[in-house]
């Protein structure tokens, strides 16, 4: 039923031990530092946009036009409003793309 390869089992694990040390290793430097130096500190506060632009832009350039008008439409309404708003204006902007021209 499973096909078992050891090599596929340990390149996971390596994986997974490569992954936590590297969260751990991030934790313990920060822990140790008494004062975080401004470039540190750019540096964290440059990572939530880093991951968000990695998440949305793949999906904005490899989805269709029903993607990019929700994106740009939700990118106005998250300008001015809560993020709740944004969401739902997508949602909704897809789904009457969809519907009314058929894909």
């Amino acid at each position: 039923m499973f096909d078992f390869d050891l090599h596929m089992v340990l390149l996971i694990l390596t994986a997974a031990v490569v992954t936590f040390m590297t969260r751990i290793g991030g934790y313990i430097l920060i822990v140790k530092m008494t004062r975080i130096p401004p470039r540190v500190e750019a540096a964290l506060n440059a990572v939530p946009a880093a991951v968000l632009t990695t998440l949305v832009a793949p999906a904005f350039f490899n989805g269709g036009w029903d993607t990019k008008a929700a994106m740009t439409v939700a990118l106005f309404v998250g300008l001015r409003y809560p993020s709740t708003f944004m969401l739902i204006t997508g949602w909704i902007v897809v789904m009457a793309w969809r519907r009314f021209a058929g894909i």
